[in-house]
């Protein structure tokens, strides 16, 4: 049997950088994960808890107001993994940089697959190189990412479109999007899924909603296709002040479910 799979949260938003409220996402998605509402399978036909080991570790008893020190929090967090797989609930996605510099110490440069309405590449935003719009730059230049696949952007700055130049990022933009674009990436395998990478209509929770996003069966069948080993993934920026009838949170729950049977799935050699 493959190493279990662990959900952590990071109740976290202190780089966020228009409106605050992601870091109540954790206990919002997990409140739509574990609800009665529905059941916990998968569209493989595998089923957590029956099938698939997901182990609930609780949110990081992050600080919210020192950078350095939630970082540090993740670093050992993951040094105390073990053979564990984690999926990440967010908070905002500043954390995807500690996440996955410490990934990559632990499994050498990772490939990325980033789902975003944005390429959060900004070498410094309002001030702030740790901002949520700028996890990516971080990552690039820290040399932590062989490669980086962003699906679904439809604002990109021109600052930003000079910064994938730079770091070599593949951007496939929704303009003409089909999902027969998107690549299927080597190991190990890292998946960020920002929920405004979504379409408004069936994910409004965000803090920054664009229109003419990603439809979830195109975010899902992107990740299906993945084949190599997931050492990690993270759901982020879902704000629960601004869901309707909690549609967002589901939506991120289903999600959780979905990359944990890809976890699964990949670990055994499956397609």
């Amino acid at each position: 049997m493959p190493a279990s799979i662990q959900l952590i949260g990071l109740p976290t938003d202190i780089n966020s950088s228009f409106e605050p409220g992601a870091a109540s996402a954790p206990a919002a998605i997990r409140a739509a994960l574990w609800s009665d509402r529905g059941n916990l399978s998968t569209e493989c036909g595998l089923e957590i808890g029956a099938d698939i080991d997901l182990a609930d570790a609780g949110d990081l008893p992050l600080t919210d107001d020192d950078v350095a020190a939630d970082d540090q929090m993740m670093h050992e967090a993951i040094s105390q993994l073990g053979s564990g797989t984690p999926i990440f609930l967010g908070g905002d996605h500043a954390v995807t940089y500690p996440l996955v510099a410490a990934l990559a110490a632990r499994h050498g440069p990772v490939n990325i697959l980033h789902f975003d309405a944005h390429p959060d590449l900004y070498a410094d935003f309002e001030g702030n190189p740790r901002s949520h719009a700028s996890p990516f730059a971080r990552i690039m230049e820290g040399g932590h990412a062989v490669r980086l696949v962003q699906v679904g952007i439809r604002t990109l700055t021109r600052h930003c479109r000079e910064q994938a130049e730079r770091y070599g990022v593949q951007i496939l933009p929704m303009a003409g999007f089909d999902v027969a674009q998107v690549p299927v990436l080597d190991g190990p395998l890292y998946i960020s899924v920002d929920l405004d990478g979504i379409d408004p209509s069936e994910a409004p929770g965000v803090a920054h909603p664009e229109p003419g996003g990603l439809r979830l069966r195109e975010v899902l069948a992107a990740i299906h296709k993945q084949t190599a080993p997931i050492i990690g993934a993270d759901i982020v920026e879902l704000n629960p002040a601004r869901d309707v009838n909690d549609v967002t949170a589901i939506l991120a729950a289903k999600l959780v479910r979905e990359i944990a049977a890809r976890i699964y799935t990949n670990a055994e050699g499956g397609t």
